[in-house]
């Protein structure tokens, strides 16, 4: 059976490369891992107001991640930092206090960016915010995709050999993290 992971898609944007790498991954995935690729459409604003009667939004996401077997990050990188939906997702899994739906759950962090740097320092901050709230975060190997505004195709479509061959490595290394981190 394979191992149920929510790859979660840090923007909004319909024709994003981050919706684009996550389509790619689930498609590359072994048969050890399942990826659901979600965004984080729908989720409302987090408010501490409302965890008395948490929105049913709040509900359905926070139930998605309790009953995955992990979680993938991928996401873009704004302004040197994660893009504030995906901030906000996070901030309603990890609530209410000492019950993030994230514990326990191997995590894994794919960022990306048509630029030079592959969005090193949004996957940085994730490393920032994740601890104290999740599993254990994949180490090695790190993955910053840079340049991949050549990387699909009109259909959204992998046709980058080189990033499906570093896509491939990633996730064999995140399933064997997860498969090393089931309790």
């Amino acid at each position: 059976m394979a191992y149920q992971i929510v790859t979660l898609v840090g923007s909004l944007r319909k024709e994003g490369f981050s919706i684009k790498i996550a389509n790619a991954l689930a498609k590359l995935a072994p048969s050890s891992l399942s990826l659901e690729v979600v965004t984080p459409a729908g989720i409302s604003f987090f408010n501490q107001d409302l965890e008395g009667a948490p929105p049913s939004d709040w509900l359905a996401f926070r139930e998605k991640l309790q009953k995955s077997n992990g979680v993938l990050f991928v996401t873009p990188e704004y302004n040197r930092s994660i893009p504030g939906v995906l901030k906000n997702a996070i901030d309603v899994a990890s609530r209410p206090y000492g019950k993030s739906s994230f514990n326990g759950k191997p995590v894994g962090i794919v960022s990306n960016s048509p630029g030079p740097l592959g969005g090193v320092s949004a996957a940085k901050h994730l490393q920032n915010i994740l601890p104290g709230i999740a599993g254990p975060i994949l180490q090695q190997p790190e993955i910053y995709l840079n340049g991949v505004g050549d990387a699909f195709d009109a259909a959204g479509n992998l046709t980058k050999d080189s990033l499906k061959t570093v896509l491939q490595q990633y996730l064999d290394a995140f399933a064997a993290h997860v498969a090393k981190n089931q309790g």
